[in-house]
């Protein structure tokens, strides 16, 4: 009895730390929040310099499947860089980050809308061709 009690506390337990890692890597990929965090010193402690490493195991793919905002693998990897983490602390560093992320996005949406398009006029042309 005491066995499976303890069992559903460590599972509990590792559903809550699964949830809270996720959510954290996941706001790596806002750079203001990066910035926040290089101006609380957080990025000269080598504890959490040790953890962003540790964190590093998102990017497997058993991991990133539940990722919604990718980039933050992406800024992971950059925070194992000292330079990178001394860089954050000046705000035009986030303000130029977060700008390169917008101009990728909008580039990201209207390559996808014209792919999807042509896979739709394709689509198209295949039925009435079929008919």
């Amino acid at each position: 009895m005491a066995a499976a009690v303890a069992m559903e506390t460590d599972d509990a337990g590792n559903r809550l730390r699964f949830q809270l890692e996720l959510e954290f890597v996941q706001c790596l990929a806002n750079p203001n929040y990066l910035n926040f965090l290089a101006q609380r010193g957080y990025f000269k402690d080598k504890a959490f310099v040790n953890y962003l490493k540790y964190l590093l195991y998102w990017k497997d793919p058993e991991y990133a499947k539940y990722l919604k905002y990718p980039q933050c693998l992406h800024m992971l990897e950059l925070l194992q860089y000292e330079h990178f983490r001394k860089e954050l602390v000046n705000a035009q560093c986030a303000k130029f980050i977060d700008e390169q992320q917008i101009l990728h996005w909008q580039h990201y949406s209207r390559k996808r809308m014209r792919l999807q398009q042509a896979l739709a006029e394709q689509q198209q042309q295949n039925n009435t061709s079929g008919k």
